[in-house]
């Protein structure tokens, strides 16, 4: 453990449609106790507001999607994110309701040099509940019991920037999607582990997924992408059978499984990036972590 107090930076991504949500963010990043936070909002393919003075902004002239806007992020902070020990991940649209949030980052990426991501409990503001799909485990029915996982929330997280160091950052083209599953195996497998604290918490309005235009499309492809870029070949047609019976078991619209087969196939035909499989160690640890990769 070090004596020497982390030093903390943020990463935001809007499009600009949320000032008010953005501004409330930023003052609850402000508030938190400990050394300051340094902060970086990325346009993503829109101008900014008006912002906080001393916080580092990027305008893009275009959306590149929600990994490659925040890789400019990281970026922003240095090659690989370098000058700050720890980045945290926050959405425009959630806020920090606890002044410790950052200071329980410092001490837990501290006490732990294994610890590389820290996955935080999100919950609704109005009800204070915590959507299962936000719980990042198989045993998601308790939101209030912190542990070990295998995955972790975008834009609610914080990260040990040597882990970017050694694994790279999140994948640009997956643009929306499991990019956060692709970053955490790859974290897995070269030695990091994984969090899910649940007395970290962002406040976020619940949600669902859906909503998103591109949603089915982009989860069918990047599921593909997923899993040839990262798993064993034996475990590629399981994982991805899995996954197929699964979605076909949840009965989706007619408009939602068109979309989602066409994704599917595109996972196929499309190149999905540099193949770096995980050693079979891996498969072992994320099985004894509760979700083998198979599911």
């Amino acid at each position: 453990m070090t004596d020497t107090p982390l030093t903390v930076g943020a990463v935001v991504l809007t499009m600009g449609n949320r000032p008010d949500e953005l501004r409330a963010l930023l003052d609850s990043v402000a508030k938190q106790d400990g050394d300051r936070i340094e902060v970086v909002v990325v346009g993503n393919g829109s101008p900014l507001p008006e912002l906080p003075d001393g916080v580092r902004t990027v305008e893009l002239p275009e959306n590149v999607g929600i990994p490659a806007g925040r890789n400019v992020g990281i970026e922003a902070f240095g090659p690989g994110g370098t000058e700050v020990d720890v980045l945290l991940f926050l959405d425009d649209d959630g806020l920090l309701p606890h002044t410790d949030t950052a200071e329980l980052c410092r001490q837990a990426f501290a006490a732990d040099p294994e610890l590389g991501i820290i996955s935080f409990r999100i919950a609704d503001p109005e009800t204070g509940t915590t959507q299962r799909r936000h719980v990042p485990r198989l045993r998601a029915s308790d939101p209030m019991r912190s542990s070990r996982v295998t995955t972790f929330l975008g834009g609610a997280n914080a990260v040990r920037t040597k882990v970017f160091a050694q694994v790279g950052g999140l994948p640009d083209d997956f643009f929306y999607a499991h990019e956060e599953t692709d970053l955490a195996w790859r974290a897995l497998n070269a030695g990091w582990m994984i969090d899910y604290r649940s007395d970290m918490v962002l406040h976020h309005p619940a949600t669902a997924p859906s909503r998103h235009a591109v949603y089915h499309r982009m989860v069918a492809r990047n599921r593909v992408w997923l899993a040839r870029r990262n798993l064993p070949i034996p475990l590629i047609p399981v994982y991805l059978g899995v996954w197929l019976l699964l979605t076909l078991a949840r009965r989706p619209s007619k408009a939602a499984l068109r979309a989602w087969l066409g994704g599917f196939r595109e996972g196929w035909k499309t190149p999905c990036g540099a193949r770096r499989p995980m050693k079979w160690r891996t498969v072992w640890r994320l099985t004894r972590l509760g979700r083998p990769p198979v599911i």
